[in-house]
């Protein structure tokens, strides 16, 4: 699945994961796409952050964001 939605905030993560279910509350008209569910969800986020694996990864436009940080 192509994810280009650029105009959108994004938030790259996991179910279950307490940090990207805060991001989700916090943001609920972000974009969710589940790192461990979708492969292409997981290289994308690997490229936006040059390999760091933490999540979540919020995505604003050209901005990028890895963890939550209350009040975001």
């Amino acid at each position: 699945m192509a994810h280009d939605t650029a105009a959108a905030v994004r938030i790259y993560g996991k179910d279950g994961c307490p940090h990207t279910n805060r991001a989700r509350e916090a943001l609920p008209g972000a974009v969710f796409l589940d790192v461990l569910a979708d492969p292409l969800a997981l290289a994308e986020m690997l490229r936006l952050t040059n390999g760091v694996r933490r999540i979540p990864v919020i995505v604003r436009g050209a901005e990028v964001e890895i963890g939550f940080k209350r009040g975001a």
